[in-house]
């Protein structure tokens, strides 16, 4: 045998010792089995994996999310340890579909939670990428705890799903619910929380809704109530305005019921009260600077330090303006300056004041308007008892109706003036403390009652004329415009009997003639008479008869009557 022929049959020979030495190496590995290899080589289409039993498979590329790097491991499956030209076949697609087809029959049997991905509404429910090419399907009713009104809404949204019927081919057979892990986690969630956390512990959630009384914070799946109260150590009218709908605060734990399952938190104890500071900071007297955060229709509430709230009373706000709401002079926001004009640490109450950085006009009114003080002034109000004149911005007067004449009986103020008119008055009375000052119109003339007094004394005749015939007397018009009242039984002489008849011997505008009774010029009546008048003519009259006879001479009655007769 030659030399070359010698080397060949040499060359067959170890290739054939070599392939059966492979052979026996493959002897350990099985057609579908799963083997864990290492990446020794990476180019820009293919991914060369040593899989041990000194064989080596190829990979494409495309079948990994992310590059690998040489020496990283990498699950595989053998499809034919025999593959064409010598060469073990694996697949990393084929791998992960069976190993996550294991890992999702186990789990469906241990009722273990596992991840997915909503991807596609469809009739009555949702499917879920289970991943590996492995998809289920969700009813609606089991995609949340809560009803779910948009289901678009969850689409794209990954968590965990417990599986309920699981089926390893490609059809959408397998039952997932992610509603029962939700529960189970919220379960988990509230047990360790009631068995771990206590009062005072910091805990954290997320806004989730609001209500007139507060927040609502998910704690896990379990709700904690931030109440209006708890959220500042100032005034709250809005939850808005402290927390915002999904946001991730911190709170502090201040109840909490295992029973009723119930559990308060504070936003505000998680800062110290500021009012157990309170008088190192401020005294009775002192002047803030601080902006208004609420109004009611009996003061405005002033934010002086935060969390610190005191209330400008509505009569606090203006010396002399009257302030029919705080919101006329006030608006939320605005910066003002106010004196603290007392504090209740217990009840955590400030009384603030406005016009007290202002000087007082009504300290000086008595100077500017003393008694007596004549003045033309317009008439900004009228009330059934009277008006109001406008002195000066801010400071406005009586006038009572009973002030508007000394003897016109004025019943409807309405009648004598209106709003805007200026009329002329005169100060009658000051007072500083109670802020009021009266004024009157018929002080600014002389009383004529007094003048009816002194001129016509009781007993006096007086002449006027009739003003008026009722049933019950005659109304005589006399000195000033005064009326005094002639009764129906003095209408007539002492010797005359009265009837209804008397009254017709009167009319409107009839010079007449009586005697003054009464003159009160306190109720401001005058009482007349004719029967006291005839019957004093008549006294009068025997006196001066008597005193005309002689002292012989018998005078009888009939005499006298048949003197008058002649007369």
């Amino acid at each position: 045998m030659s030399e070359e022929r010698e080397n060949e049959v040499k060359d067959t020979s170890m290739q054939s010792m070599m392939q059966e030495e492979y052979l026996k190496s493959l002897d350990g590995i099985e057609d579908g089995q799963l083997v864990t290899g290492t990446v020794v080589q990476v180019n820009n289409e293919t991914v060369f994996v040593d899989v041990g039993y000194k064989s080596e498979g190829r990979l494409p590329l495309e079948e990994f999310d992310e590059v690998p790097a040489i020496g990283d491991p990498v699950t595989v499956l053998i499809v034919n340890k025999e593959g064409k030209g010598g060469q073990v076949i694996i697949s990393k697609k084929k791998a992960d579909v069976k190993a996550r087809g294991e890992e999702l029959k186990k789990a469906a049997d241990d009722k273990t939670p596992v991840e997915g991905k909503f991807v596609k509404v469809i009739n009555g429910g949702f499917e879920v990428d289970l991943g590996s090419d492995f998809y289920g399907f969700c009813p609606l009713s089991k995609a949340d705890i809560t009803r779910t009104e948009n289901p678009e809404s969850l689409l794209g949204i990954s968590d965990y799903f417990i599986i309920e019927k699981f089926h390893g081919g490609s059809k959408l057979k397998s039952v997932v619910s992610r509603r029962d892990y939700l529960e189970r986690r919220i379960k988990e969630n509230k047990e360790k929380f009631f068995s771990t956390v206590k009062i005072g512990d910091v805990v954290e959630g997320v806004v989730k809704s609001f209500t007139s009384f507060g927040a609502f914070i998910d704690l896990g799946g379990f709700d904690g109530l931030l109440h209006l109260n708890d959220m500042s150590w100032g005034h709250v009218s809005r939850p808005r305005d402290f927390v915002k709908k999904g946001e991730k605060i911190q709170l502090r734990l201040i109840n909490i019921d295992p029973e009723t399952k119930k559990i308060n938190l504070s936003l505000k104890h998680m800062q110290q009260d500021p009012w157990t500071t309170f008088e190192d900071n401020f005294h009775v007297g002192d002047v803030v600077t601080a902006p208004v955060t609420k109004m009611t229709t009996f003061g405005a509430f002033i934010e002086i330090a935060p969390g610190i709230e005191g209330l400008a009373h509505i009569s606090e706000l203006s010396w002399t303006k009257r302030v029919n709401n705080p919101k006329d002079v006030l608006s939320i926001g605005d910066v003002v300056q106010c004196k603290i004009l007392g504090y209740d640490l217990e009840k955590k109450r400030v009384s603030l004041g406005i016009k007290q950085l202002q000087d007082n006009p009504w300290d000086t009114i008595a100077e500017r308007y003393p008694v007596g003080t004549a003045l033309s002034r317009p008439v900004v109000k009228i009330t059934n008892s009277g008006a109001f004149v406008n002195l000066e911005e801010g400071i406005d007067g009586f006038l009572h109706v009973d002030d508007v004449s000394w003897t016109k009986k004025v019943k409807n103020m309405s009648s004598f003036c209106k709003e805007g008119d200026t009329i002329d008055v005169t100060v009658t009375k000051v007072e500083p403390e109670n802020r009021r000052i009266r004024l009157g119109v018929k002080q600014l003339e002389s009383n004529p009652w007094q003048t009816l007094r002194h001129q016509y004394p009781k007993y006096s005749t007086i002449s006027g004329t009739v003003s008026n015939v009722t049933d019950f007397g005659v109304f005589v018009k006399v000195l000033g415009e005064i009326e005094g009242l002639i009764p129906k039984f003095q209408l007539v002489g002492p010797d005359e009997e009265y009837t209804d008849e008397v009254l017709k011997r009167f009319n409107v505008g009839d010079q007449i003639t009586a005697m003054v009774m009464d003159v009160d010029t306190q109720k401001q009546k005058l009482g007349l008479s004719i029967r006291e008048m005839k019957r004093r003519d008549q006294q009068s009259e025997v006196a001066k008869y008597m005193a005309n006879s002689d002292d012989d001479d018998t005078v009888t009655l009939a005499d006298l009557i048949s003197s008058r007769e002649e007369k």
